[in-house]
């Protein structure tokens, strides 16, 4: 696994209130254009292969340690970042459909094209996870800084908001869980690598997989919905409720 160490990070001397005043201006200018060439440099290591160090990304970006550690101080910050350029159109998306099938289906549609052309920086930034998961659990993580993924929590939440009203909270929640399983990296490594589809195929695997969650969803809650009136009735008649003999501490006799 082609992780880069972390090494010690340089000291940094640290600007006072003067300078903090330009920063806004700054972020629109010389400081925004070497955030994105330190990314860039990032992006194309991860595109070959490794997970780069800050050090790795100063290197590449012919940047000083010191200055590259001023925009991203830590792998993790750096390696999240990476992702979220390589995303930005995906994390921008948005649908005017009030249809959650029809706005999956256009998330899918618009998002995996991009997903391919990004997948070995997607990839990086998994195998970096893993890799701080493993040395975390062997006690050896130390203070660094954790990487933080969930970027497709909110885009499935917002894919199938129409259906906020219509299911339970549960049910809702138990539908973006599902529908993450067929919406990731980790989607990728299953259909591309272990099946070996192309990346159309592995689209409308995934597509399959989100329609028949979100149909499986409502049926179900629609289900439990109807179930609830017949179990009002009966505690109203006064007959026990589902479940209440199982819940009752006395023992029940057999005759």
């Amino acid at each position: 696994m082609l992780v880069s160490g972390q090494e010690r990070r340089p000291r940094i001397r640290t600007q006072g209130k003067a300078g903090a005043g330009n920063k806004e201006q700054a972020d629109r200018g010389p400081r925004a254009r070497m955030r994105k060439i330190m990314l860039d440099a990032a992006m194309r290591l991860m595109q070959g292969g490794v997970i780069p160090s800050v050090s790795d990304v100063a290197q590449t970006a012919q940047v000083s340690r010191a200055t590259a550690y001023r925009y991203f101080p830590s792998q993790s910050a750096l390696i999240q970042a990476a992702v979220a350029e390589a995303l930005g159109p995906i994390l921008a998306w948005t649908s005017a459909s009030v249809d959650a099938e029809d706005r999956v289906t256009e998330l899918v549609t618009f998002a995996y094209p991009r997903m391919e052309s990004y997948e070995a920086t997607l990839k990086a930034a998994l195998r970096l996870a893993l890799d701080q998961w493993a040395r975390r659990h062997a006690g050896l993580f130390g203070d660094e800084a954790p990487m933080v993924r969930g970027h497709r929590i909110g885009l499935l939440n917002t894919a199938v908001s129409p259906l906020r009203s219509k299911l339970t909270r549960s049910g809702f929640e138990r539908l973006t869980q599902s529908l993450s399983l067929v919406f990731g990296t980790e989607a990728f490594v299953v259909l591309k690598d272990i099946w070996g589809l192309d990346r159309k195929r592995a689209e409308e695997v995934a597509l399959w997989t989100c329609r028949a969650l979100i149909r499986a969803a409502v049926v179900e809650d629609g289900k439990a919905a109807a179930r609830a009136p017949a179990t009002a009735a009966k505690r109203k008649n006064g007959a026990p409720a589902s479940g209440a003999l199982l819940k009752t501490k006395k023992p029940i006799k057999l005759r």
